[in-house]
């Protein structure tokens, strides 16, 4: 089954790293996810630019609404993601335990559906 890790950061956190300590953490993070492509357990995984970059967009009643983002009042932001194949979520969980990140943030482990089993269910 395929698993989503969102990877969530506290910027206050990760303000408080040297850039050498990022740095190491980045390429252990790089190097780990390239062993586990290798085993053909990370399917696919991206870093995201800072919230300040991003719009949100939004349509309510028929209008069109794009603002800038930051979006909400959290301490944590997306960061990024892996999407991972996995046994059990029990698996899902052990591989977000061995990225860095989770001292600095969370990880989301989430569940991936189905979207041919939907399509199916809806007829589309």
């Amino acid at each position: 089954m395929q698993y989503l890790l969102l990877v969530y950061i506290d910027p206050s956190l990760i303000g408080q790293l040297s850039e050498a300590e990022f740095d190491t953490h980045m390429r252990h993070c790089l190097q780990h996810a390239d062993e586990l492509q290798a085993k053909g357990c990370l399917l696919g995984y991206q870093q995201l630019e800072p919230t300040d970059t991003a719009k949100a967009v939004r349509v309510r009643s028929g209008r069109t609404s794009v603002v800038d983002g930051p979006f909400a009042e959290t301490k944590e932001m997306l960061a990024g993601f892996n999407l991972v194949e996995a046994d059990s979520m029990d698996e899902a969980v052990r591989l977000a335990q061995e990225f860095p990140w989770t001292r600095y943030g969370c990880i989301e482990v989430r569940p991936v559906r189905d979207v041919g089993a939907v399509r199916v269910r809806v007829g589309a």
